[in-house]
């Protein structure tokens, strides 16, 4: 059975973005589950951690939302990318690989290699 982590701090609002990209308009629960789903059930999302990113992401422009019914029949809060969003996505997109290119060859660095 795997053991399920939290999601590491700072990469939420990019996985939040990446998943609305990808899925289009979601409500919060649909934006936690998918995000666990394509982690392949690694990641665990706090909904107490999600709802301030999402407050956070619309505050700035990057998401909207709308009240909408859930697939239950539910009012529910369903959130967007927006044009803005679009464009802190690519930016974190772009500084993540960098990142985890450094890390790799870090990771990868032998003391005959240096």
């Amino acid at each position: 059975m795997k053991q399920k982590t939290d999601v590491k701090q700072g990469t939420l609002a990019l996985m939040v973005l990446k998943t609305l990209e990808v899925l289009g308009p979601l409500h919060g629960y649909g934006i936690a589950r998918r995000i666990e789903q394509i982690s392949g059930d690694l990641l665990s999302v706090n909904q107490g951690t999600l709802y301030p990113v999402l407050l956070r992401l619309e505050l700035e422009g990057a998401i909207d939302s709308d009240w909408g019914a859930s697939e239950n029949n539910r009012r529910a809060r369903y959130y967007q990318l927006t044009k803005v969003g679009r464009r802190e996505l690519q930016a974190q997109v772009q500084e993540w690989q960098q990142t985890t290119a450094i890390m790799a060859r870090f990771l990868d660095a032998k003391a005959e290699g240096l």
